[in-house]
């Protein structure tokens, strides 16, 4: 029985069909990645307390972060290719349910290297979320909507960041540190349960209409190929276009993981925030950064009306566009109000989530779906190494220099990214590539 005719089958067995069930199932996707930021940002939030109830150093600090940062670049690959290869439902799980039990196991850390050792396996689960984003979006979007459902999946990306501020100081506030890290695991749990309830692929969903299967399979991709690990990142770094996709990735992720880790306490020392004050504005920049995802999709249908772009270079233009207004964080270092800082750092997350939105567009826009999900691992890894290497800088100079020369250089970064998208991505004309 061919795909379509048993999916029909499954479909006319009394089960109701559910309009537009693609956006729901992104939907679902989102929410998944909103929590997972919400657990992971509870550390930057709660950093000034953790530095004095356990005694740590910025420094000591720097390594938990890193920890976290390390895993997180070592296993996106990997898990990208386990979810190529499973499938996103149970490979998407699995990782989800690891990186809930290591935020409920913060709870009971009773040191800086303990914190580093959860930090570590929850990153490595948390690994999940760039490449599983990719191919949530190769198999439930044809090619002419990707870039518009990339930018709205970004979404989980930001808002998780956005909404951890107040959830996590309302818990502390009525908890303590130890039952801020509990709630949010717990909110992880509840997540996969509604995952595993919830999500089936397009082949087998019970409630997808015929005529929202065929939209989906409009472009008639091949059936995806299995292939080993090693074999698929070999043909993967052979390709000239993963570069142009990963080296704006390392470029650009230094300043997410400054506003996901480090924001907080730059508010807090350099600006003299307490900890309320930082609950009640470190959101702003992950709300810019929502609209920026929003925005991201729609800017690619601008720049094909109004100047005739291709659908790669829209994508490619749109990520320019991003790398323009990061030049904001550089900006900031020269304002003296915590309120005028705040607001540039926002156009900074609006700017890298446009560029980040649309990287991973062109992931699903030049690879096929059998690799969608290990090339974006692989793109997270590259982006890492990059957020790894800062962080480290940080936790050794930011004592001593303060945090205004790391700001200065996150504004300039994404330009450098852009001239690697234009000489490596960017069609020359219509339907040639560069």
């Amino acid at each position: 029985m061919s795909l379509v005719n048993h999916s029909k089958a499954v479909t006319q067995a009394g089960k109701r069909a559910v309009k537009n069930l693609r956006w729901w199932m992104l939907a679902l996707f989102l929410l998944g990645v909103t929590v997972n930021y919400i657990t992971r940002n509870a550390l930057g939030i709660l950093a000034p307390e953790l530095k004095n109830s356990l005694h740590m150093t910025t420094e000591q600090y720097s390594w938990i972060v890193a920890a976290f940062q390390l895993a997180y670049t070592i296993f996106q690959p990997f898990c990208g290719w386990l979810i190529d290869v499973i499938g996103l439902k149970l490979g998407f799980l699995i990782c989800a349910v690891i990186w809930a039990l290591m935020c409920l196991l913060h709870a009971g850390a009773g040191s800086w290297i303990q914190l580093a050792v959860l930090r570590f396996f929850m990153g490595a689960s948390e690994a999940a979320a760039t490449p599983a984003n990719a191919k949530a979006i190769g198999d439930w979007f044809p090619k002419n909507e990707r870039p518009v459902a990339a930018g709205w999946a970004g979404v989980g990306f930001s808002i998780g960041a956005m909404l951890a501020p107040p959830i996590i100081y309302a818990a502390h506030a009525s908890f303590g540190w130890h039952g801020a890290f509990f709630l949010s695991g717990c909110l992880a749990l509840l997540w996969v349960g509604l995952w595993w309830w919830l999500y089936q692929s397009p082949a087998t969903h019970p409630n997808l209409t015929e005529s929202e299967r065929a939209f989906i399979l409009q472009d008639n991709d091949p059936v995806p190929v299995r292939q080993p690990f090693w074999r698929s990142m070999k043909n993967i770094s052979k390709d000239r276009r993963f570069y142009g996709i990963a080296i704006p990735a390392f470029l650009a992720e230094p300043a997410w993981g400054v506003l996901s880790f480090w924001v907080p306490l730059y508010l807090a020392n350099e600006r003299g925030m307490d900890l309320k004050q930082i609950a009640l504005f470190a959101w702003m920049p992950f709300l810019a950064a929502d609209l920026g995802s929003i925005a991201s999709g729609y800017l690619t249908h601008l720049y094909i009306r109004l100047f005739g772009c291709t659908r790669i270079n829209s994508v490619v233009a749109s990520s320019i566009t991003g790398a323009f207004l990061m030049l904001s964080l550089a900006l900031m270092t020269l304002v003296q109000t915590p309120w005028l800082a705040i607001l540039l750092i926002s156009v900074g997350g609006f700017g890298h989530q446009v560029i980040s939105c649309m990287l991973s567009a062109l992931v699903v826009e030049t690879f096929d779906k059998g690799q969608m999900a290990t090339v974006n691992g692989m793109r997270g890894s590259c982006a890492w190494v990059a957020s790894f290497a800062f962080s480290l800088i940080i936790g050794v100079t930011a004592d001593t220099f303060g945090f205004k020369p790391l700001f200065i250089a996150m504004g300039f970064f994404d330009l450098i990214g852009a001239i690697f998208l234009v000489m490596f991505i960017a069609q020359r004309r219509a339907g040639v590539p560069a």
